[in-house]
């Protein structure tokens, strides 16, 4: 058995068990613990202790792999795999008791940056579904025991795509025109559901025919991108020419990504 495979294997019980403890803390109620970079940025308590948990666990598992999560930063390791965490993506659907929330495991091998790093395994787990998005590099895309791939073609009546908007109020003029690029030139239709590691692994079930979004974070997509690649589609990310707007990402199948990639401005 691979060192992919076993990374894989690995996440998934973390990611279900993470899971189970987010759900669980939800129908208990959430408590606001903080605010981070504006205010519809809500850090929960129960952020910090499936955090905890996935870390806790990958270290008895792990002890010498590094870690890079939402909550609790980096921390190198001795050896040449980290794990990269967001712990609940889609914080504040979940702190709304809007359904569409995950948590999201990567395991990554060279420097925690998307640009440098190769994804070895990754996993989006949906509590609320139960739904388990997997990948290993190499084997394929995967929901719970189906193989999963992106759409080989898109209709006539245009694209089914998604997208998202940051926290930070300067950069929803950018998001905005963003959106008012793309729309005329290829969407059938637009959703934002405030998720990006689903929105990923939906466009590798290919229940969107593509997703962009500025200001992604590492944690955000590390998993997410594995399941778009390994499901045949295409993933890029490109940095920011300078302002307030952060990276941009473009996700889909072949069949749109270049003309996706060069109406959003990737290319």
């Amino acid at each position: 058995m691979s060192l992919e495979h076993d990374l894989g294997s690995l996440a998934i019980d973390i990611a279900r068990e993470a899971g189970e403890l987010a759900r669980t803390r939800r129908d208990a109620g959430v408590a606001i613990a903080a605010t981070k970079s504006a205010l519809a940025d809500i850090v929960t308590e129960a952020d910090r202790e499936v955090e905890a948990l996935i870390r806790t666990r990958l270290k008895a598992a792990r002890p010498d792999d590094g870690f890079l999560g939402e909550e609790t930063g980096a921390e190198r390791g001795a050896s040449d795999v980290t794990w990269v965490v967001d712990p609940i993506d889609g914080t504040v659907n979940y702190a709304y008791g809007i359904p569409t929330y995950a948590v999201s495991i990567a395991a990554v091998r060279g420097e925690p940056t998307p640009n440098e790093w190769d994804a070895l395994a990754g996993v989006v787990y949906a509590p609320v579904s139960g739904e388990v998005f997997h990948a290993v590099r190499g084997e394929g895309a995967w929901l719970g025991v189906n193989r999963i791939a992106v759409n080989p073609e898109v209709g006539p009546a245009g694209a089914l795509l998604a997208t998202g908007f940051g926290y930070d109020p300067a950069t929803r003029p950018g998001d905005l025109e963003l959106i008012g690029r793309v729309m005329p030139e290829m969407a059938r239709d637009l959703r934002r559901a405030g998720a990006a590691s689903l929105d990923l692994s939906y466009v590798a079930a290919g229940r969107l025919d593509g997703y962009f979004e500025r200001g992604l974070s590492p944690w955000d997509l590390a998993a997410g991108a594995l399941l778009v690649t390994e499901a045949g589609g295409r993933f890029g990310r490109a940095e920011p020419d300078g302002g307030p707007r952060g990276p941009l990402v473009v996700a889909a199948t072949p069949a749109i990504f270049d003309r996706l990639a060069e109406a959003a401005g990737l290319v």
